[in-house]
């Protein structure tokens, strides 16, 4: 073995698990400005949100800009999207509020060791979830609950934000017993503070309709800031954010025990879930415009690393953001260099600017928030939803609902169950039809859709469109028998198409032996036809050859007819 050897596998993995050494080698010079106009505009929009998330979650201002620096810096090296943006989300951010405010009482430093450590868990779990290839676990959660959830992390957000914008000092719990809280105590509302709160949403949500994709809440921060300085609307009641720690963060682990652990551990599942879906969705959103595909595994590793990333430096856990990316795309970004830009420039904010964030008024990140929530209630998705499925609208209120009456965590939990029985249950039954013969033809179509199909006398054709298993076998055979039961003619015949099925088991072979039973006993017969290959296999392995009938896959359904009249 060469001395050369050992560097080569080191390489080769780098290039495994490390993008930026794929698309860096081929980086072109006319992405060059295109990448720093995005990194900058990125920027100028993420330090105001980000600031302001970081007080959503509880912790000081400044940690938000970790969270971005310290995110963007990892995304860029480990993760495959191009436009995606990572740091402070909405959600995350409330998620984390509402659970460690539970946990910790008067003491910030512990609170923000939590948090460090729940970002640390989060990257634990994606390390994990990365080395088991659990990429497809992004596809557990319905987009119907994913919809509900936000609106109902929305509607959290207003309420922890709503006491800020009418300068009410006080508040715990969720969602109702903050909007309860706040309207006992309207009366000791401040006039400057709700004037500064409300024209901040004005100039946002004006600003942003006239020049989208703009860093607006960067300019409506520093007309702010101005404003507060000479005016002094500090000595007028308005709270402000104050002195910003200048410099860096020490990177060290979070200073929490074992037992921490423990009890953060729910908490670090949801935030990692909630994370990767959400990451997901936004990756895969430009990735479909731009042309190119999301590795889901590389993302859990990308998410990990960049969560460690977090937690070294005294952040909480970050996600792919929505609005964040947008901004990227829109301003023309090619590839993740954008993100290092912004990288850069937040570190200068850090380490020379910070005190131009000291007259912030308080008021405008509680409306720089409500703002940014506004964006996660989709109120068409919600009446597309009702429209088409009503069943599914029922489900994404239930998770809504479920996070403003039980929390984010349960909440979230809540999402994730009612996600998985939907499937169970569209899985436990499949949907079935009664086929009739397209007048003149050998072709074979549902009834309920074309009710002047012919029906052959004596024979009823059945089939199941999903796969049919131990889950649902059952179901599948009483569809079968009620629908000869209800035929309302003599049936002899019973020609159970399995076109639609995907795949049997061994439970789906006996419930097809058990109709077979069930329908002699009443001098009924039963064909099976149309079985894919892997389905024929495992029927006449398991059951009496000539059971079903031939199972040749050339047999049609009127085939199967016509010799069924021959044998009779």
């Amino acid at each position: 073995m060469t001395a050369s050897a050992p560097h080569s596998r080191w390489l080769m993995l780098l290039k495994t698990v490390a993008p930026i050494t794929r698309w860096l080698p081929g980086y072109e010079a006319a992405w060059l400005r295109p990448d720093i106009v995005a990194g900058l505009t990125l920027a100028a929009f993420t330090i105001p949100v980000a600031l302001a998330y970081a007080s959503l979650a509880g912790l000081p201002s400044q940690v938000g800009l970790y969270c971005v620096m310290l995110g963007g810096l990892a995304y860029a090296v480990f993760g495959s999207s191009r436009q995606m943006a990572v740091g402070p989300t909405s959600s995350i951010s409330i998620l984390v509020a509402s659970t460690l405010g539970a946990l910790v009482a008067g003491d910030p430093a512990r609170y923000a060791a939590l948090a460090a450590a729940t970002a640390l868990m989060v990257a634990v779990a994606s390390a994990v979830a990365w080395a088991l290839r659990l990429g497809v676990i992004v596809n557990f959660i319905a987009d119907t609950v994913l919809t509900g959830f936000k609106a109902g992390v929305a509607l959290q957000i207003a309420s922890t934000q709503l006491p800020k914008l009418f300068g009410i000092s006080g508040g715990s719990g969720n969602f109702i017993p903050r909007i309860l809280f706040l309207v006992r105590h309207l009366g000791e509302t401040k006039a400057p503070a709700l004037a500064v709160g409300l024209a901040g949403i004005v100039l946002l949500v004006v600003g942003g309709r006239l020049f989208p994709r703009r860093p607006v809440s960067l300019v409506v921060v520093v007309l702010s800031i101005v404003f507060a300085s000479v005016t002094s609307l500090a000595a007028r009641g308005v709270d402000v954010v104050g002195l910003i720690p200048q410099g860096l963060p020490a990177l060290t682990l979070p200073a929490v025990s074992g037992a921490d652990f423990d009890t953060l551990l729910s908490l670090a599942l949801a935030c990692f879930l909630l994370s990767y879906v959400e990451s997901m969705a936004v990756a895969r959103t430009f990735a479909a415009k731009h042309g190119y595909e999301i590795d889901p595994n590389q993302e859990l590793l990308a998410l990990g690393v960049t969560n460690a990333a977090v937690a070294f430096g005294h952040g909480y856990p970050v996600g792919g953001g929505m609005s964040q990316s947008a901004v990227n795309d829109a301003s023309g970004a090619r590839t993740p260099a954008a993100l290092l830009v912004a990288v850069a420039l937040i570190v200068a904010v850090l380490v020379f600017l910070t005190g131009l964030f000291r007259n912030l008024p308080s008021p405008i990140l509680a409306a720089v928030v409500l703002v940014a929530a506004a964006g996660l209630i989709d109120l068409g998705a919600l009446g597309r939803m009702r429209r088409a499925s009503p069943a599914e609208f029922r489900i994404a209120l239930l998770a809504a609902i479920s996070v403003l009456v039980l929390g984010m965590l349960r909440g979230l939990f809540v999402g994730v169950i009612a996600s998985v029985v939907m499937l169970i249950a569209r899985a436990a039954h499949p949907p079935t039809a009664i086929l009739g013969r397209v007048p003149g033809t050998d072709n074979f179509t549902d009834l309920a859709h074309a009710p002047h199909n012919e029906e052959i006398p004596d024979v009823l054709v059945f089939r199941v469109d999903g796969a049919i298993f131990f889950a649902n076998a059952a179901s599948v055979r009483n569809a079968a028998t009620a629908a000869v039961e209800r035929a309302g003619r003599p049936i002899k015949l019973v020609v159970f198409t399995l076109e639609g099925a995907s795949q049997v088991d061994l439970a789906a072979v006996a419930m097809l032996e058990d109709l077979h039973d069930r329908l002699g006993t009443s001098g009924i017969s039963l064909r099976l036809v149309h079985a894919r290959y892997p389905v024929r296999r495992l029927i006449l392995a398991a059951a009496p050859a000539d059971r079903f009938g031939t199972l040749e896959p050339t047999t049609t359904i009127a085939g199967a007819v016509e010799a069924w009249r021959t044998e009779g």
